[in-house]
């Protein structure tokens, strides 16, 4: 072997973590960024918030449909080129959501849930089949892809808007999905399998009539639900209690970045403990906290949003690690994932347009806030079911394993 394939040959894992960290950055940077400018879009097209909600709701709808159905892409394509298509659509997207005509913005914004939908299901599958052993490292390092790419983008948004419109403040987002294709084509040379225990079509069986998986599934759905709204609204919940639209925007970001701490701190720890009860029910009072706190005292907002943040961070991995967790098999944990992300998203996908319709209804947040005050206590329940220390197939002890 020469020195030329050795060093490319060394050089291949570090391409691949570059490329990974760069796909994560894909995963929520092109719809956060909505929120910022919801109000210029709102009077530009003359939408509603019921309507403006919609653009929140339409990615969330795709990824509750088309998630458990990555897998299949895989298998027939390979991880690598599912991925790169998957950057093409997101980059689709955003140009088609640009472009300026208010069915571009929907049809744009349907193609980048699309997008994001696959990348979100085969990127933990590339991790777990490249990266066996540093899974908990390797998905910490790319939620804080994820979360600083989102802040960077809830944060200037505003600016950018203001500097070159809305288009361009929206358009900016590009960036992220050309720059992966560049650095992730050097992987299109593969062809390979998703790992097992990537989320499958959903379909019936022991899993969905296990009251424990429906219980991980609306432990996920709650706290994704709460996350929406607040990536859809709380711009506007700010700008409505006194603040600036730029102020509100970088609070939005602190948010995105506070979600991504828990990737750090919780990831090694968790599967390490007797059972995951109190740590699950700390991420939804971290969020009820947090929510009483943008109604009672909205001065001290970055607080709140950093306290949401990381109870919504810290509730979806749990979430993810708990569909590894509470399977006895990689099959089981497969059904489970596809199980969780198709319940979860969905429910989520009502969110942000039932949030702005009670605004519409009341003309004020705090209905909407006192709402979600009670839908976290639910999370909470939840968690402390789900955090036991038990599996699907003791859920049902008369069944064999």
């Amino acid at each position: 072997m020469s020195h030329r394939d050795t060093a490319v040959m060394a050089a291949r894992p570090a391409l691949l973590i570059v490329g990974l960290l760069l796909v994560a950055t894909n995963l929520r940077a092109p719809i956060t960024g909505i929120a910022p400018v919801m109000e210029t879009l709102e009077s530009f097209f003359t939408l509603t918030p019921a309507q403006g909600g919609l653009l929140t709701t339409l990615p969330l709808l795709t990824f509750g449909i088309i998630s458990p159905f990555a897998s299949i892409f895989a298998r027939e394509y390979g991880l690598e080129r599912s991925i790169f298509g998957a950057l093409l659509v997101i980059a689709g997207g955003v140009i088609v959501r640009s472009i300026g005509a208010v069915w571009c913005l929907y049809l744009g914004t349907a193609f980048i849930g699309a997008g994001i939908a696959v990348g979100n299901v085969l990127l933990p599958s590339l991790v777990k089949r490249d990266f066996p052993t540093k899974v908990p490292t390797i998905t910490g390092t790319c939620a804080i892809a994820m979360g600083g790419a989102a802040a960077l983008v809830s944060a200037s948004a505003v600016p950018f808007g203001n500097a070159f419109g809305w288009r361009m403040a929206l358009g900016a987002t590009l960036v992220f999905p050309l720059v992966a294709m560049l650095v992730w084509s050097s992987q299109l040379g593969g062809h390979t399998r998703p790992a097992m225990g990537t989320p499958t079509p959903p379909h019936g069986g022991r899993v969905w009539h296990s009251a424990l998986a429906w219980q991980v599934s609306l432990f996920m759905g709650v706290n994704s639900l709460l996350y929406y709204v607040l990536v859809a609204w709380l711009p506007s919940i700010l700008t409505s209690a006194g603040l600036s639209p730029a102020a509100a925007g970088s609070i939005h970001g602190v948010m995105q970045i506070a979600s991504a701490i828990p990737g750090l701190l919780l990831g090694p720890i968790v599967g390490r403990m007797k059972d995951q009860k109190l740590v699950a029910a700390a991420m939804g009072i971290l969020m009820i906290v947090a929510l009483l706190g943008f109604c009672i005292a909205p001065r001290w907002a970055i607080a709140w949003a950093f306290c949401f943040g990381m109870g919504s961070g810290g509730g979806v991995l749990l979430a993810l690690i708990f569909m590894g967790l509470r399977a006895g098999t990689a099959h089981q944990a497969a059904t489970l994932s596809g199980m969780a992300q198709c319940v979860g998203y969905l429910l989520a996908a009502f969110g942000p347009t039932l949030a702005g319709k009670v605004h519409d209804l009341t003309g004020s947040w705090t209905v909407a806030l006192y709402i979600g005050v009670g839908l976290a206590i639910v999370m909470v329940i939840f968690g402390l079911l789900a955090g036991r220390s038990r599996t699907i197939g003791m859920a049902h002890p008369q069944a064999s394993h």
